[in-house]
């Protein structure tokens, strides 16, 4: 009975057509609007925009031309040692004199280059062959350092020349004084071998570390030239007040190409 009466009232009552009709709150339209502008921003960033990517790799500063191990071509007792580590020696320049049964015999450097490890000693005894220093090839030493990284072998060709790279050096407390600018200038073309590594770095440890998850490919990086005390540019004002030396471990950042989040597909 109740229902019936409101349905008569209805009927009895105006349609109120003169009065306006309420689609949305003014908070209804707010939100309508932030979102269309949000749905236009992305749609243009995803037609336009691009996104950049980092790829890290442990690496080495070191020569350009890299080391070599110097090995003894007589075997004897070690009787005289002729030059400390750090110091330059030229093409056949005598490192250490050894007694053998024909009498004293030096052993000399192939190479010039920096003495950078010494492994024989005064008195010790060597066989024919025998590891006795290893030595960096360069003929000045103020030749410039380069990074050597390696990269997982299928991430070499996604590496281009001259892409920027940030280097965080073992030695430099990265958080006061940044980290090393470089480019590359140069991307291997096929995966290395341990015994290629050892032969570049003239150390059989580091070359394990370096293919320790397998086969990689070696990107050489040109440090940028600075006026700081180190001689290279740094992401800091200044640097450290030190130089950096070869054969110091970093890790390098190569900031690859930007590309486009969405790919269009046409018919």
């Amino acid at each position: 009975m109740q229902f019936r009466q409101k349905a008569l009232s209805k009927l009895q009552s105006p349609e109120e057509l003169d009065l306006p009709v309420r689609f949305a709150r003014p908070q209804g339209r707010l939100v309508l609007a932030v979102t269309v502008i949000v749905m236009a921003a992305a749609g243009y960033w995803a037609c336009t925009g691009t996104v950049s990517s980092k790829l890290s790799a442990p690496g080495i500063l070191t020569r350009a031309e890299g080391s070599y191990v110097l090995q003894t071509p007589v075997s004897g007792q070690v009787t005289g040692v002729l030059a400390e580590e750090g110091q330059m020696l030229a093409a056949g320049a005598p490192l250490l004199n050894v007694r053998t049964e024909q009498g004293e015999r030096p052993v000399r450097v192939v190479t010039a280059g920096r003495l950078t490890t010494l492994v024989a000693k005064v008195g010790s005894v060597v066989a024919t062959g025998a590891d006795v220093a290893t030595l960096e090839r360069a003929k000045d030493p103020q030749d410039p350092l380069v990074a050597v990284l390696y990269v997982p072998g299928g991430s070499g060709p996604a590496i281009p020349v001259g892409a920027p790279v940030d280097l965080s050096v073992q030695s430099v407390p990265q958080q006061r004084f940044g980290m090393l600018r470089g480019r590359v200038t140069a991307v291997g073309r096929a995966p290395l071998t341990r015994a290629q590594i050892a032969g570049f770095l003239g150390d059989g440890g580091l070359a394990e570390q370096f293919s320790r998850h397998g086969s990689p490919v070696a990107v050489v990086v040109r440090l940028e030239r600075s006026s700081t005390a180190s001689g290279y540019r740094w992401s800091s004002a200044d640097g450290p007040p030190y130089a950096v030396d070869s054969r110091t471990p970093v890790t390098g950042a190569v900031r690859l190409a930007a590309q486009r989040p969405v790919d269009w597909m046409l018919p």
